[in-house]
């Protein structure tokens, strides 16, 4: 059974930072559309940034693009998102995913899961508040 753990949330003032951590364990981490979504309450979740595991290509969402950074750990099947000049927009839960397929490119799938949470392993999130 794939499990998907997030950690790292928090509280922080407006321009500070934090780092999100994904942990996958019971499935094949390599070669997949591993990513960070976020959603705030009465909201429509969003995709916030992708990484193919493995070969490492990214894609960002505009919203935070120059901000956010997500990297992968393989040696620990974890994927990271750091998380700078934080603003008070970016308070959300903040959920990690792994797809279930074989998507490609992740720019697509993140998008798609987005909107249609079926066929990805999710987390249960993890809160970012920022105050501004």
């Amino acid at each position: 059974q794939v499990q998907v753990v997030e950690s790292g949330g928090g509280s922080v003032q407006a321009g500070g930072s934090l780092r999100l951590s994904c942990a996958v364990s019971g499935d094949t981490y390599r070669s997949k559309c591993m990513g960070w979504f976020r959603q705030s309450p009465g909201e429509a979740r969003e995709g916030v940034a992708s990484i193919y595991t493995g070969a490492g290509s990214t894609y960002y969402a505009d919203s935070v693009k120059g901000r956010f950074t997500i990297s992968q750990d393989n040696a620990k099947n974890t994927v990271y998102l750091q998380m700078t000049d934080l603003k008070s927009e970016d308070t959300a839960m903040y959920y990690c995913a792994a797809d279930q397929g074989s998507s490609w490119p992740c720019a697509g799938w993140l998008r798609r899961a987005a909107a249609d949470l079926r066929d990805n392993d999710w987390g249960l999130g993890t809160q970012v508040t920022v105050s501004s």
